[in-house]
């Protein structure tokens, strides 16, 4: 079924987008796998060609288009390369943290960091997880405590995406510690703050050129001009933002279930076994056809969904049912795909064995699918 929602402009932005990823990422994608980070010249190539920061007014660098569609076309193409990784290193400063710059700064603060946001030169990350409170934030004990013009900051982060280079660094902490949802705050804390501190980059099954880090906070000094929004207001924030990441996620777990099919049928066209080639077996065909269909109905969806997000109308429900379905499509199909491939499919040299690997988190991240479904009764009024 041909895909309506794109318009001439996207297409040719999609152009721009898989010339820069054939040229600019692929040839050097295992080399950030084996060091564990993209460089971050990454960034500042991408914001050359317009490819950070869509909806950032244009005063400050951005293309000033609350479009969606964009940012899903830079998305996809990623996923269809097979270099997941640095794909995600963008989505994250676009998709998921831009919206807190671009939505919750005062007029000093967005004259302040948007600018480098949009040319790269500036990196983001968001710090809300900690250790041993998994999806649980309101549980958090990362404390930030007002002193005069600054707040002092005490805790820890883990599983912090773009951690080793972020420069900034929008972190969930309490200021109110006898609270839990109202005693939530966001502050931005800033790369060379004394007593922030990066531990290592964490060792992952997959997603390995994504550098995700634990970040420490041992009495950090951070102004109170850094502060986002409004005090206590960070767990609504939060949750509003939430709606955009997990449709961002659901669009890769769809591009990559796309892209796995795409390199299964090529494959199984050229490999035999027991006379005749892996594509004319019945079980071939079926899982195949199988797989297309569901990754086509899942593309359905999430189209719609983008439409909703640019109109204001895409529901946290919605959102969720995207997340959760797309990311365990993502799993179920890199599974069969990679069954079709046999031993073959195991080696890291086929782009299969990676997008396998960088599945397994999709499902966890940006809330469990178990966080999902417990949303979507919500809904239902259950």
């Amino acid at each position: 079924m041909q895909r309506t929602l794109f318009t001439d402009d996207h297409e040719l932005f999609r152009d721009s987008v898989r010339g820069f990823v054939a040229d600019r990422v692929v040839p050097f994608h295992d080399a950030w796998d084996d060091d564990g980070i993209v460089p971050r010249s990454l960034f500042t190539e991408a914001g050359e060609l317009g490819m950070l920061a869509f909806s950032a007014p244009e005063e400050f660098g951005g293309a000033g288009m609350a479009d969606f569609r964009f940012n899903q076309v830079l998305n996809e193409e990623f996923y269809y390369a097979g270099v997941a990784s640095a794909g995600l290193a963008l989505t994250l400063h676009n998709d998921i943290i831009l919206p807190y710059f671009a939505e919750q700064t005062n007029d000093e603060q967005r004259a302040r960091w948007l600018p480098g946001i949009c040319t790269g030169e500036t990196i983001t990350a968001v710090a809300m997880t900690e250790p041993g409170i998994g999806s649980d934030l309101a549980g958090m004990t990362t404390t930030a405590i007002r002193d005069g013009d600054h707040y002092v900051v005490n805790g820890a982060k883990t599983f912090i995406s773009n951690g080793i280079n972020a420069d900034l660094v929008v972190t969930a902490v309490k200021t109110d510690p006898s609270a839990r949802h109202a005693g939530v705050s966001l502050l931005v804390i800033e790369r060379g703050m004394d007593g922030f501190e990066r531990g290592r980059n964490l060792d992952k099954i997959g997603l390995h050129a994504q550098d995700t880090a634990e970040l420490s906070f041992d009495d950090v000094r951070v102004p109170v001009a850094n502060l986002l929004g409004e005090e206590g207001q960070g767990f609504a924030v939060l949750t509003h933002n939430l709606a955009q990441e997990r449709l961002s996620i659901a669009i890769s777990g769809v591009a990559a279930a796309r892209a796995a099919i795409g390199w299964t049928v090529d494959y199984v066209k050229e490999r035999g076994a027991f006379g005749k080639r892996i594509a004319d077996f019945q079980n071939t065909k079926f899982v195949l056809a199988e797989c297309d269909t569901e990754v086509a109905l899942a593309e359905s969806f999430t189209d719609q969904c983008v439409l909703a997000l640019n109109e204001g109308t895409l529901t946290p429900a919605d959102a969720s049912r995207a997340k959760w379905w797309c990311t365990e499509l993502q799993k179920r199909v890199l599974d069969r795909c990679l069954q079709l491939f046999g031993g073959y499919g195991y080696m890291r040299e086929y782009p299969i064995a990676r997008a396998y690997a960088d599945a397994r988190i999709t499902t966890i991240y940006g809330g469990t699918t178990e966080i999902q479904k417990t949303i979507i009764a919500k809904d239902l009024g259950l």
